[in-house]
């Protein structure tokens, strides 16, 4: 019996030493430090982003963001297939699923913004002149030359889609490819173009500065799963990095419906606003104005990678075969979003 009670407290002894402070405590490591690039657009659409990376979810989560700054979604797409790039985000266009359908594999992994109904993303506008001659809906674009980014984009597809719910198709318009978004606002400023898709602020600015009539929103027509979070092949393999990215990024989504969409907080509002007003470097009016959707735990709208992959083959933007399923990769935020 006494050797019983002389084993209990020896036991007691060692559990209390292990409870005390100093240096014998167990202490929580620090998370490895991570250099993660990051290649985007200054568009509202990045606004998750840009409140991880202000308000330190990143590097909350051990990962130091090198953001780098391109002028249109081919590039990004490029650069993260090829893995130049750990994470992209932008539209989802037909040059990225031409790259995953001829092996150069990369991951959709999460939602950046989506055309919805009644929220302010990408819109159809046409020119003032335009406007006031009648020229106030799809089915009057017939012959009118509209401007978009690129052959193969974003703004080529709603057009498309948006032009097949009126019985039309892109043969009823002429196409202007200008590369740039800047260039298409100016193209619509100097009347060279009647028409154009663009995204906010963009949208906004031209509203305001008087030379273009917004003519309808795109959500209001069709859904559509806009643009995206990639992970190129490389980042994809470092699990570790990878699930911390998404767990800061699905935080910051969070933090962004609540002030956006549900609006409970006018102060939290205005704090993303200006957030996203300093990385996009517009006025915060023209931030608040046109703030898109954008699902509360980043979940992407997965049904609609399939829908957009067969209408790019049908219209002949896209060679090969490719699998939705083998594109969309969305293991990444579910696990962030439990």
């Amino acid at each position: 019996m006494k050797k019983i009670l002389a084993f209990l407290t020896a036991m007691c002894m060692l559990l209390a030493l292990a409870g005390c402070g100093g240096n014998d405590a167990p202490s929580k490591a620090p998370k490895e430090k991570t250099k993660v690039s990051l290649g985007m657009l200054r568009l509202t659409s990045s606004a998750p982003l840009f409140i991880a990376m202000d308000k330190g979810f990143f590097a909350d989560e051990g990962l130091e963001i090198d953001a780098q700054w391109f002028d249109a979604a081919h590039p990004i797409a490029v650069a993260t297939a090829s893995s130049k790039v750990n994470v992209g985000a932008t539209g989802i266009t037909a040059s990225l699923y031409n790259m995953a359908a001829n092996g150069q594999k990369l991951g959709i992994v999460a939602d950046k913004g989506r055309e919805q109904k009644g929220y302010s993303s990408s819109a159809l506008l046409v020119t003032a002149d335009n406007f006031n001659n009648g020229v106030q809906s799809l089915k009057d674009l017939k012959g009118k030359r509209i401007g978009i980014t690129q052959k193969g984009s974003t703004f080529h597809y709603m057009l498309g889609r948006m032009l097949e719910t009126q019985g039309m198709s892109l043969d009823d318009v002429e196409i202007v490819p200008l590369n740039k978004v800047s260039a298409v606002m100016a193209a619509l400023e100097s009347k060279q173009i009647d028409g154009c898709i663009l995204n906010e602020p963009n949208i906004t600015k031209v509203q305001k500065a008087g030379y273009g009539k917004l003519v309808v929103q795109v959500g209001d027509v069709i859904p559509y799963q806009t643009s995206a979070i990639f992970y190129s092949p490389e980042f994809m393999q470092n699990k570790d990095a990878a699930e911390r990215f998404m767990k800061a990024y699905v935080k910051a989504c969070n933090y962004y419906y609540e002030a956006a969409i549900e609006k409970k907080d006018a102060k939290k509002l205005d704090e993303v606003v200006n957030i996203v007003a300093k990385y996009v470097k517009a006025p915060a009016e023209d931030i608040k104005a046109g703030l898109p959707y954008i699902d509360k735990n980043g979940q992407l709208l997965a049904s609609d990678i399939d829908t957009q992959i067969k209408w790019y083959t049908a219209n002949k933007m896209m060679s090969g075969k490719l699998d939705a399923k083998d594109v969309a990769i969305t293991s990444f935020q579910e696990a962030a979003a439990k």
